[in-house]
């Protein structure tokens, strides 16, 4: 199953939804047209395993990051950008997602602070 994100006019997704595979006609139109038309929004596809321009399964990594509703659709970039959940955290132009100014550990449970510019172990329980 293939998902389409339809942007409001600042191109902000409003919606996610499931929808035919890309490759498949709806009344002769490809699928992010025939959307886009039916909702009256512009219609762009979005692949639920891309994260940071890689496909998990090896498939096309449409638009360089799965679109959430909130996310903004960059058209230069042709990319879905998230949320800069802190402020110092910097835009990755190759990813286009928000990187943290320390790498987060390997292994364990981890939660940034971003009083001290860097990462504290979440207790288990």
């Amino acid at each position: 199953m293939a998902h389409y994100a339809f942007l409001n006019s600042a191109n902000v997704v409003t919606e996610v939804i499931g929808g035919i595979d890309e490759t498949e006609l709806i009344e002769g139109l490809l699928p992010e047209t025939w959307y886009g038309n039916f909702r009256g929004q512009v219609c762009k596809r979005t692949s639920y395993n891309t994260l940071g321009g890689i496909n998990s399964k090896g498939g096309i990594p449409y638009r360089k990051n799965y679109a959430g509703i909130g996310y903004t659709y960059d058209a230069a970039r042709d990319a879905f950008i998230g949320f800069q959940q802190y402020a110092s955290w910097v835009f990755n132009e190759e990813t286009c997602l928000w990187d943290t100014p320390v790498p987060r550990p390997a292994t364990g449970r981890w939660q940034w602070n971003e009083a001290t510019l860097s990462w504290i172990p979440m207790e288990s329980g």
